[in-house]
C-alpha cells in the first residue's frame, strides 16, 4: 500500500512475501542514498552500473552519497542507447563486475534508465548464480515501470527482451528530481508507461492525465509525483498478484506487442525510443479493439489525442525511414513472448481502464489491421 509523509516523499510497497521490498519516491533521494542503501548491504561495499549521459550528470551526487555513509564503491560506466542491452554488453558487464570483486552476497546498484536496469539486473541474476540489486531509475520510464517487478532481459535479432530472467530488485530509489536533465523527448517517452496504467485499468487516473500531462511534462512537482505514485502503486498489486506474468500481469504489455515490433524493426534505434513505440502501440490496440468491435468509435481518436498532445507519434507513418511489409511485422510479433502454440495475444480493450487478453485472433485480421494502420496519416 501507498505511505506518504508531510515532506512529499511516498513510498509503495511491493508484497512479496520474503522478496518484498519499498519503492521511495521523492526529490533528493540520490543525496541521501549512502544512508538509505547502508543497511542493505552485507559489507560497506558496492558496484554501481550506469551510462555516460547518466555519469555526467549524477554519477558524482550518488559516489558523494555513498562515500558519506562508509561504503566502498567501484563504477561502471556503459554506453548509452537501447543497443547496450546486447550479449555482447553483458558478457562485458559481467566480466567487469568480477574484476571489481563483486561477491554472492553483495548487491549492486542499477543507476540509470531502463536499459541499464534491465542490463545490470541481468547481470546480477546470472552472476554467481545470483546476487541481489538496487535499482535507482534515472528516467521516467524506468521509475513508472522497468525499475519495479523484476523483469531483466536484453534484446536480440529476433525481438525485444526474448533473454532474460525475473530478478527482484531489494530496493527502488525513485529521486524526481532527476527528471530535471532529462530531453524533452525522454520525458514524453516515460510518459507513454504513465499513460498505460490508465489505459489498461484505471480510467479516473487517464482523465485525471487529460487535465495535468503539461503540467507533468514542464516539470511540476506535484504532478510528476502524483503520477509517479500512481503508477507504481498500479504495477506493484499486479505484480504482487502475478509476478511471472502467468495471468493478469500481460495486461502490462498494452501497446507493447505492436511497441516491441516496431523496436526491432527500426533496429533498436534512436528512430523509435520504446516509450515512442509504446505510444503507436496503445494506439493500434484501441484502433484494433474498435476494428473487432470490442470498445465503442471515437475510444481511439481519444487516445491519440491525448498522446499526440504529450509529444509522442500515434502512427506507424510518423517513423523516420522505411518499415517491413505488415506480414514481415506480424513475424516478428510471433517472438512476443505471449505468444502461445504460434498463435499471438493481443492485449486490446473495451473503454479505456478496461484492457483484457486477447487470443485467437486471425493472422488476416491483424495483417489487415496493420495495411489499413500504416496507411493511415
Amino acid at each position: 500500500m501507498p505511505q506518504t509523509d508531510s515532506l512529499r516523499r511516498d513510498s509503495v510497497s511491493v508484497d512479496l512475501g520474503k522478496r518484498a521490498y519499498t519503492i521511495e519516491i521523492g526529490e533528493g533521494l540520490l543525496e541521501e542514498a549512502g544512508a538509505l542503501i547502508a543497511p542493505l548491504l552485507n559489507r560497506p561495499f558496492t558496484v554501481i552500473v550506469t551510462d555516460e549521459n547518466v555519469a555526467r550528470f549524477h554519477l558524482k551526487t550518488l559516489e558523494t552519497a555513498l562515500a558519506g555513509a562508509g561504503i566502498k564503491y567501484a563504477s561502471i560506466v556503459l554506453p548509452a542507447g537501447e543497443k547496450t542491452k546486447s550479449f555482447a554488453m553483458l558478457a562485458d558487464l559481467c566480466e567487469q563486475l568480477l574484476a571489481a570483486g563483486v561477491e554472492r552476497r553483495d548487491r549492486i546498484i542499477a543507476f540509470g534508465g531502463g536499459v541499464i536496469g534491465d542490463l545490470a539486473g541481468f547481470a546480477a541474476a546470472i552472476l554467481r548464480r545470483g546476487i541481489d540489486f538496487i535499482q535507482i531509475p534515472t528516467s521516467l520510464l524506468a521509475q513508472v515501470d522497468s525499475s519495479v517487478g523484476g523483469k531483466t532481459g536484453i534484446n536480440t535479432s529476433h525481438g525485444k527482451n526474448l533473454i532474460g530472467a525475473f530478478l527482484q530488485p531489494v530496493k527502488v530509489l525513485a529521486d524526481t528530481k532527476l527528471l530535471a536533465t532529462l530531453p524533452r523527448r525522454e520525458l514524453a517517452a516515460g510518459y507513454a508507461e504513465v499513460a498505460k496504467y490508465g489505459l489498461l485499468g484505471d480510467a479516473a487516473f487517464f482523465e485525471w492525465l487529460e487535465s495535468n500531462a503539461e503540467l507533468l511534462l514542464r516539470g511540476d512537482a506535484q504532478a510528476r509525483a502524483h503520477a509517479i505514485l500512481r503508477s507504481c502503486s498500479a504495477k506493484a498489486r499486479i505484480v504482487a498478484e502475478d509476478e511471472t506474468e502467468q495471468g493478469v500481469r500481460a495486461l502490462l504489455n498494452l501497446g507493447h506487442t505492436f511497441g516491441h515490433a516496431l523496436e526491432s524493426a527500426t533496429g533498436y534505434s534512436n528512430r523509435l525510443l520504446h516509450g515512442e513505440g509504446v505510444a503507436i502501440g496503445m494506439v493500434q490496440a484501441f484502433r484494433f479493439s474498435e476494428r473487432l468491435k470490442h470498445c465503442k468509435p471515437g475510444t481511439a481518436d481519444r487516445v491519440a489525442k491525448h498522446l499526440k498532445s504529450a509529444g509522442l507519434p500515434i502512427h506507424m507513418s510518423e517513423i523516420e525511414g522505411s518499415l517491413p511489409p505488415p506480414a514481415d511485422l506480424l513475424n516478428i510479433m510471433r517472438q512476443d513472448k505471449k505468444a502461445e502454440g504460434g498463435k499471438l495475444t493481443f492485449i486490446l480493450a473495451r473503454a479505456i481502464g478496461e484492457a483484457f487478453i486477447a487470443r485467437n485472433i486471425p493472422d488476416s485480421e491483424a495483417v489487415s489491421f496493420l495495411q489499413e494502420d500504416f496507411e493511415r496519416k
